[in-house]
C-alpha cells in the first residue's frame, strides 16, 4: 500500500509536500531561459514527483516506481513521439 492519497484526495497543487526541495532536477536539456522542461525529483524510493519549470508554483504529478518505469520504456520505445511535420 502506498503512502500517498487516493486518487480521490489526490490533489497536485499540495503534493509537492511530499519531496525534498533538494531533490528536484532539471534536464540538462533544458534551455538556459528556462526553456519547455520538467523537473522530476527522484529523491524517494516509492515515489517520483514531476513538475513544470516554466510555473512558479507548478502543480506535482506522482507516479510510484512502477509507473514512472513503464513511463520511460514507452518514451524510449517512442510511443510518445510527434508524427514527421507536425
Amino acid at each position: 500500500m502506498t503512502d500517498y492519497p487516493s486518487l480521490q484526495d489526490y490533489d497536485p497543487d499540495a503534493a509537492e509536500g511530499l519531496f525534498e526541495d533538494a531533490a528536484w532536477e532539471k534536464s540538462f536539456a533544458s534551455e538556459p531561459n528556462g526553456g519547455s522542461c520538467v523537473e522530476v525529483n527522484l529523491g524517494r524510493s516509492d515515489l517520483v514527483g514531476v513538475r513544470d519549470t516554466k510555473l512558479a508554483s507548478s502543480p506535482v504529478f506522482v507516479f510510484d516506481r512502477g509507473e514512472w518505469e513503464a513511463f520511460l520504456v514507452a518514451v524510449k520505445a517512442g510511443q510518445f513521439d510527434l508524427p514527421p511535420g507536425a
